[in-house]
């Protein structure tokens, strides 16, 4: 075992066998530098260069350790912000920083030393990516499913490339089901409609898809949103293409429009909210009865102030191609309500009544409320109400942000049991009623191939065993031979005998007996 020595005894050394190297043979020179190495533990060529070039120092080798400025309290707070925010991702985290650190010490539920409260809105989103990295969790989406459309001639067609930056107010309006795996039967749906300009959403749920209850969702959501609605685009469901919603629309002075067949990207806005926010809070399982779409309604009012107040989204400034890439550029990520407050289109008095909750609302019982709402929501699902536990006060829940990523999935509406392992067959054993005779075989030719077994098989019983089945057989006979080879290894480590004695047994109880070990 070598000891570590000082810089200042390496540099004694290296001037101790300059002189001796430079004169040296070849072959004393090969050994001194054997031993500066094994005792500097520096690289070979590195030795040959300090030990050749007069000039040459051996620099210390004292390891150099970095500033450490965000702190354990810093990844900690940024922890619970991000909890707080439903785990957005860090751009998104950075751009509502301040907004969320203000309400929950408004609200008393935060409270910074101001030298961490300076590093955490200094953070950038990469140093909060580093942060988080030992405590997030990631996810996968299922993908849409597609839904025929009706294409019609008496509403104009609007393609993404058509919007061309509009005013606040024209909506793309969709539907989400929540049939779960099968689309059979009656089952609850959601009225999803978003704001192209600032990406404000609101949702309803809906007993049916109807082209009757359309018009009430519309005339509901209209009554939601912040400012005058001037128009909708919808995709080509028959449930919105037809004369009921197209009246409506005539009858209220509101511009109709929908998407090509087929074609999603046209209505990219909507089609991501159906995932970043209908998915993301209610799930893919099936939700029926009005007791759910209640609970549904009850959680789309939660829902809508945490996703338009202190959800930040992302919104395409440019897109450019060079040949075969796409360049993408975005603006700031910003809530809906910061672009609403920010537009120049938006009146004085709308900005006011949108100011008005934003002072009030505490994100903390917004997201307490929702996961209140998740698991009776997913109790509904299981059919399991009465065995729904009672959900923790607010500073109960508060209390377990910091932890709360241990846990894995927090949302009860995405909680999956756990599968047990299969430990049963699938199919019939096809060798089942001839395993016996099988055995004989093997006790007459134990150096018989499975191929071999294969074709008597076929010659005595015509058409019975394919061809196909002859990997089934070869594991059978493997299994067969293991635990034959286990009884004459067993057999042998008898201490009262000096070694196995030959025991000839009839071949169906050889059978009998292999095919009972082998069942257990």
């Amino acid at each position: 075992m070598h000891t570590k020595i000082s810089p200042q005894t390496k540099r004694e050394l290296l001037h101790a066998l300059r002189s001796r190297y430079q004169t040296a043979t070849r072959l004393e020179k090969t050994r001194i530098l054997d031993e500066y190495v094994a005792l500097s533990k520096c690289h070979r060529k590195h030795a040959i260069r300090l030990l050749t070039d007069d000039a040459a120092e051996e620099s210390p080798a004292e390891p150099t350790h970095g500033r450490r400025i965000y702190a354990e309290a810093v990844r900690e707070a940024i922890t619970v912000l991000w909890e707080a925010a439903d785990r957005i991702c860090s751009k998104r985290l950075k751009a509502v920083l301040p907004s969320l650190i203000e309400a929950l010490e408004r609200h008393r539920h935060l409270a910074l030393a101001p030298a961490v409260r300076e590093l955490v809105l200094a953070a950038s989103p990469a140093t909060i990516d580093r942060l988080l990295a030992p405590v997030r969790t990631t996810g996968s989406r299922r993908k849409k499913r597609k839904r025929a459309t009706k294409p019609s001639q008496q509403i104009p067609i609007r393609t993404f490339a058509d919007w061309k930056d509009p005013e606040p107010g024209f909506l793309e309006i969709d539907f989400v089901s929540h049939g779960g795996p099968s689309m059979q039967g009656v089952f609850l749906w959601s009225l999803v409609a978003t704001d192209v300009c600032s990406g404000w959403t609101e949702m309803v749920p809906l007993v049916a898809r109807d082209q009757s209850l359309v018009v009430e969702g519309l005339a509901a959501l209209r009554r939601q949103f912040p400012m005058p609605i001037r128009g909708i685009d919808s995709d080509n469901d028959s449930a919105f293409i037809n004369e009921t919603l197209l009246t409506y629309c005539q009858e209220q002075k509101l511009e109709f429009t929908r998407s090509r067949a087929y074609q999603k990207n046209d209505q990219a806005w909507i089609e991501q909210k159906n995932g970043a926010v209908i998915r993301r809070f209610v799930g893919y399982e099936r939700l029926t009865g009005l007791p759910a779409g209640q609970c549904l309604a009850r959680l789309y009012q939660r829902v809508r102030r945490d996703v338009n107040y202190f959800q930040p989204s992302f919104k395409l400034k440019s897109k450019t191609r060079e040949g075969a890439k796409v360049r993408k550029q975005y603006h700031k990520p910003a809530t809906p309500c910061d672009r609403l407050l920010a537009h120049a289109a938006i009146s004085v008095t709308a900005k006011d009544h949108l100011r008005e909750p934003l002072a009030l609302l505490d994100p903390l019982d917004l997201l307490h409320e929702i996961r209140k709402c998740q698991a009776a929501l997913a109790a509904l699902q299981s059919g399991d109400v009465k065995n729904v536990a009672d959900r923790e006060s607010l500073e109960e829940f508060l209390a377990t942000l910091p932890e709360l990523w241990r846990q894995g999935e927090v949302r009860p509406t995405h909680r999956k049991e756990a599968s047990s392992p299969r430990n049963y067959r699938t199919r019939k054993d096809p060798f089942a009623a001839v395993g016996p005779e099988i055995l004989v075989w093997l006790q007459e030719s134990p150096d018989a191939t499975a191929k071999s077994l294969m074709g008597r098989l076929q010659e005595q019983f015509l058409g019975k065993y394919p061809d196909e089945q002859l990997r089934t057989l070869q594991r059978r006979i493997r299994d067969w031979r293991r635990v034959m080879a286990s009884s004459l290894v067993n057999a042998c480590l008898d201490g009262n005998k000096t070694g196995p004695e030959p025991v000839v047994i009839g071949a169906r109880t050889t059978g009998a007996i292999v095919m009972e070990q082998i069942e257990k």
